[in-house]
């Protein structure tokens, strides 16, 4: 009996010990995970975030600059002749404009998966080289069905590229300091919106050079471009902060810590199953994402394949037409930088996204009601424009950088853009080539600025009522602290930033 009584106390007493050992070993986690500051007080932070920002940041505005020039500077084309040379008469050009969502829609998600599997600079730089050929042939085409060719292989190399940048920007960054650094990077598309028209505007003197139209020259010219540049790109895109050579072994490991500080390991290699992607998508939150970004893909896509048509109705000759699309996209540059800005100063999304929602709002208002005014309208075009590109940046980070860890953010972020992107088939036939069309294609724009409000107030009232019942929930008390970093935003004591 005594025998067995020191059997039980020994086994008590082990069993206790072992639940200490958890215990002390899970507070010694906490600490470790808390204090990377202290853990790293030899290396200067602002140092190595310097070097990030200059291999990061730069190098993917390029790369999303080009892809968008050479996604919409058939809109630049068809100012110079297109539609005549080729013949698209009635929708055929408005056709060929939406066959390039089709691939573009169907391989977001799937391209996320290869960009991890091979490396973002031999993936991204793959598919850059290979727009830009498109971009190429583009140029040198002779009718219909071939234009619809080049627009579909177009969106089947751009499809890898938004999302794929968008998601890896959100590996190397913390959720306070990621708004201006991915603004800056979203906003490369009002870059190539106000380069587009400057340099077509010039190319649009070469018409007749070697029997080749202007329009032509701008498919070439911009396509030769974009394949040089993504030939060096092979050795200028970033990889992930775990496998970067730039960074030496120490940085790589404050670089992991203060982003495990903020959003919990991010799983880079563990392996994942169909299950474990199933799981993401019953999060009602994950679902209002995508709703959030498709309100405004069909305004911004609106604007960037018709505003040159829409100021050439104006009455310009297509040169001046080319110029004054240039100033709407400058500003819309600016006030998206002013936007981001406040927004990381001030820790805060919601109501960055709300604001620019409502500017652009009052831009498609003021040009579906002053149809006959020509300065009101350009004037219009100018809020229009700035709105909807200063708000979709903050809604893809807001979104993005409150998904923690490779599998959620990957297939998080391709659902959204992928999602999102159905839009460019309601853009592309919003506006036709007569002004008449083009009260309609207004309405379209504001019903759906409309739903992504309705879906912005889904998704921040689920944060904070999520951020709440956390708050006043014990759960995260019996889960190890080793195994919560690596429950990502699903971690009870994560916070979603509002």
């Amino acid at each position: 009996m005594t025998s067995n009584t020191s059997r039980t106390t020994l086994q008590g007493d082990a069993s206790f010990l072992e639940k200490q050992s958890q215990v002390q070993s899970s507070a010694s986690s906490t600490v470790e995970r808390v204090s990377y500051k202290v853990r790293f007080s030899h290396i200067d932070e602002r140092k190595v975030m310097r070097k990030i920002d200059l291999r990061v940041i730069p190098v993917l505005t390029l790369l999303y600059l080009l892809a968008f020039l050479d996604r919409v500077n058939i809109s630049n084309a068809a100012i110079f002749g297109l539609k005549e040379e080729l013949h698209l008469h009635g929708t055929a050009y408005n056709t060929a404009l939406v066959i390039f969502f089709v691939p573009y829609v169907l391989f977001e998600i799937p391209s996320n998966f290869l960009l991890k599997k091979f490396s973002p600079s031999v993936w991204l730089s793959i598919m850059m080289f290979g727009f830009g050929f498109v971009t190429i042939m583009q140029g040198v085409t002779r009718q219909l069905s071939g234009l619809l060719a080049c627009r579909f292989f177009l969106g089947v190399f751009e499809a890898t590229i938004f999302p794929g940048c968008s998601y890896l920007i959100a590996m190397w960054y913390k959720r306070d300091e990621i708004q201006k650094r991915y603004t800056f990077f979203f906003a490369s598309s009002s870059l190539a919106g106000a380069f587009g028209g400057l340099l077509a505007t010039a190319i649009g003197k070469m018409n007749g050079i070697s029997h080749y139209s202007a329009w032509r020259w701008i498919f070439i010219l911009e396509g030769i471009l974009t394949c040089v540049v993504g030939f060096a790109m092979r050795w200028l895109i970033a990889d992930f902060p775990e496998t970067v050579a730039w960074l030496t072994e120490e940085e790589k490991a404050f670089v992991k810590a203060r982003l495990e500080d903020d959003v919990g390991d991010s799983g880079h290699a563990r392996k994942h199953s169909f299950k474990d992607i199933i799981k993401v998508f019953k999060d009602y939150r994950v679902i209002a994402g995508g709703f959030m970004y498709l309100g405004f893909v069909v305004p911004a896509y609106s604007y960037a394949y018709f505003a040159p048509t829409i100021i050439r109705s104006f009455g310009y000759s297509p040169v001046r037409t080319q110029l004054f699309s240039v100033p709407p996209w400058a500003v819309s540059f600016v006030f998206a930088m002013t936007i981001a800005t406040f927004s990381d100063l001030t820790k805060h999304r919601f109501l960055f996204v709300i604001l620019p929602l409502f500017v652009a709002l009052s831009g498609f208002a003021t040009l579906l009601g002053s149809m006959h005014s020509h300065k009101t309208q350009y004037g219009a075009l100018f809020l229009a424009v700035s709105g909807v590109y200063s708000a979709m940046p903050v809604i893809v980070c807001w979104f993005n950088s409150n998904l923690a860890g490779h599998l959620r953010r990957s297939i998080g972020t391709g659902w959204q853009i992928g999602f999102g992107n159905l839009g460019g088939f309601v853009a592309t036939f919003t506006f036709l080539s007569q002004a008449s069309s083009f009260k309609n294609g207004y309405s379209v724009c504001i019903g759906f600025i409309c739903l992504s409000f309705l879906a912005n107030i889904v998704y921040f009232t689920g944060l904070v009522l999520e951020n709440r019942r956390r708050d006043n929930s014990n759960e995260g008390a019996s889960i190890p602290e080793s195994e919560k970093q690596l429950m990502g935003d699903l971690n009870p004591d994560y916070r979603y930033m509002l």
